[in-house]
């Protein structure tokens, strides 16, 4: 079975700043992995990777069985549409309507005209309900992004992810913004929903949700993959040790 990601001895530096060095990284289909670490370890440069948004400096990477780095813009982008991304700033347009915003996941496969019909008279309503009511939140279609609570537009964010239909979920810091009750319960519902096929890949700050929410755990300092393991056997020492100071 071909993996989601596969990362080879991948290095990525910014100017003569390493941020990612030799990492070795596999994530199978329908594997969730929380990637963890202190900040400036690596994890958003890792992720950015994985959806073509930069080019490594070293090493292969492969996304959904294709190369990004070196071939025609076509086909990069018939890879990135098969990958998702959900943000901790959620870039959501407040003064639009649920269903629009819900329905930018679906741009990159539409042509321009579709897009611009859409705003006027929404198209595919039925997927745009259904993405919602996964989410418990399908009343919500017709109301305007900006008075929704904020775990609603969490809500609309990962419906935004569904209605794309990806097969790579990535999220950078997706919760860091909520309280420890509501993070875990908006984690709960991010990992729900990549159940069968679709591969997860999430940075998280709190090491108990990635525990509890994800199947693997893959620790970052310094650009460097130190830790790679099974959430189950992952302790409360790893985590100490991974974001202890002064090393």
């Amino acid at each position: 079975m071909t993996p989601a990601v596969s990362l080879r001895r991948v290095g990525v530096r910014y100017g003569a700043q390493p941020a990612l060095i030799d990492v070795n990284l596999d994530v199978a289909e329908g594997e969730r992995v929380a990637l963890v670490g202190p900040s400036g370890a690596g994890k958003t440069t890792l992720l950015r990777l994985c959806n073509g948004a930069i080019g490594q400096t070293d090493g292969e990477v492969t996304i959904l069985g294709h190369r990004l780095l070196g071939v025609p813009d076509r086909e990069a982008r018939v890879v990135r549409r098969r990958v998702g991304a959900m943000y901790q700033q959620l870039h959501l347009v407040g003064p639009l309507r649920v269903i629009h915003n819900v329905n930018a996941g679906r741009l990159g496969s539409w042509s321009t005209a579709r897009a611009l019909r859409s705003l006027l008279r929404p198209v595919e309503v039925e997927a745009a309900r259904a993405a919602l009511a996964s989410l418990g939140i399908e009343h919500k279609l017709f109301e305007r992004t900006d008075r929704l609570s904020g775990g609603e537009q969490q809500r609309v964010a990962l419906a935004r992810v569904l209605v794309q239909r990806p097969d790579l979920i990535l999220a950078d810091e997706p919760v860091s913004s909520l309280d420890p009750s509501r993070s875990d319960e908006v984690m709960g519902l991010l990992t729900d929903v990549v159940a069968g096929r679709r591969a997860l890949m999430v940075s998280l700050h709190d090491f108990g949700i990635a525990r509890r929410r994800c199947d693997r755990l893959v620790g970052l300092r310094h650009g460097r993959v130190v830790l790679d393991l099974p959430a189950s056997q992952v302790t409360d020492q790893h985590g100490v040790d991974l974001y202890r100071t002064g090393l």
